[in-house]
């Protein structure tokens, strides 16, 4: 009973294995076949997968390449509209030197004081004994050497007060801004409760940004009004800024500090030439000196430099050559920082 039943148990377990056998011979095409479209899936897959990441490479490559050409475009159109301010921050026309140094006069006016202060000039010179042909140099003088030095004393003086206070008001931006005060209120700020020249700087960009242009334009326009190299950086910054993004703060603290060190680097190189300027001024007075001393001791002797026509010649040519060498040692001890 046993043997049959082991018999039996085998046959079967034969039989399953041949079936097993034969079904497997059948589907190994189709097991295979799907293996392969499974790698073939996955490959695709892959290759989608790389050819996404590919894409946005390219995509992030291709959007730096445009936000630094964009940059670059802006600094080219920045670095020639800082050199046409600059050109004509050197030789400014009259009304623009009378409007950059803080006068609220007009070129009729302006005009009409000149021409007043020259006859004046000349009356005095007249009723002071000058000759003749000295009144022609006065009206000269006073007509248009007076009151072109006033107006350029008075610019560079407005230019100087801008200067000393300018690096504070950047300091007052940087923190509001990182308060979290936008821009336009940050130069609102400056504009309500700097000191002059400064608040009335600002105030112009107010004025402007009201009228329709925005802050980064109105701030380049700050430099017509305003004849010196770091209002053209303070424009420059926010222009850039504006169009390429980035940290305003920072920026605008780099260039506190800029305009600080600047500062400093020229109040060591005054301090450094006083020794040159005090020797300049000894040699300037000394011909006046010499002479008012000679006058005292013995006036006889140096009369004839004033009666007489050759001496009037002579003092003449003196005068001429005594300006040139002040002119050339005034050259020598002024540096630009």
């Amino acid at each position: 009973m046993f043997g049959i039943d082991g018999t039996v148990l085998a046959f079967i377990v034969l039989a399953g294995l041949s079936a097993g056998a034969v079904a497997y011979a059948f589907l190994f095409n189709r097991i295979s076949t799907e293996k392969q479209v499974g790698r073939r899936l996955e490959t695709i897959k892959t290759a989608e997968t790389d050819g996404a990441v590919v894409k946005a490479s390219r995509d992030r490559v291709a959007e730096a390449a445009k936000r630094r050409k964009s940059v670059q475009d802006s600094l080219k159109d920045l670095e020639q509209k800082h050199k046409t301010s600059q050109s004509l921050a050197k030789k400014p026309p009259l009304k623009a030197q009378i409007r950059q140094a803080g006068m609220k006069v007009s070129l009729e006016r302006f005009y009409l004081y000149s021409a007043v202060c020259g006859v004046v000039l000349t009356f005095l010179a007249y009723f002071a004994g000058a000759p003749l042909y000295v009144l022609p140099g006065a009206l000269l003088v006073g007509g248009l050497g007076l009151p072109r030095w006033f107006v350029s004393f008075s610019r560079a003086r407005r230019v100087k007060a801008f200067l000393n206070e300018f690096p504070n008001a950047l300091d007052i931006i940087v923190r509001a801004v990182k308060s979290g005060l936008p821009l336009n209120d940050a130069v609102r700020l400056i504009a309500n409760e700097s000191p002059e020249p400064v608040k009335t700087e600002f105030r112009r960009i107010i004025d402007s940004q009201q009228m329709g242009l925005s802050i980064p334009d109105a701030s380049l326009r700050m430099a017509e009004t305003m004849p010196c190299t770091e209002a053209s950086f303070f424009g420059i910054v926010i222009q850039i800024q504006s169009q390429a993004g980035g940290n305003l703060s920072e920026a605008l603290g780099n260039l506190s500090r800029v305009l600080r060190d600047r500062k400093k680097m020229k109040a060591k190189v005054q301090a450094l030439s006083m020794e040159a300027k005090a020797s300049a001024v000894i040699i300037g007075a000394l011909p006046f000196v010499v002479a008012c001393l000679v006058y005292l001791t013995s006036p006889n002797y140096i009369m004839p430099l004033f009666t007489t026509s050759v001496g009037n010649l002579i003092l003449g040519c003196s005068a001429v050559w005594m300006s040139i060498g002040i002119l050339v040692m005034r050259k020598m001890m002024n540096f630009e920082v």
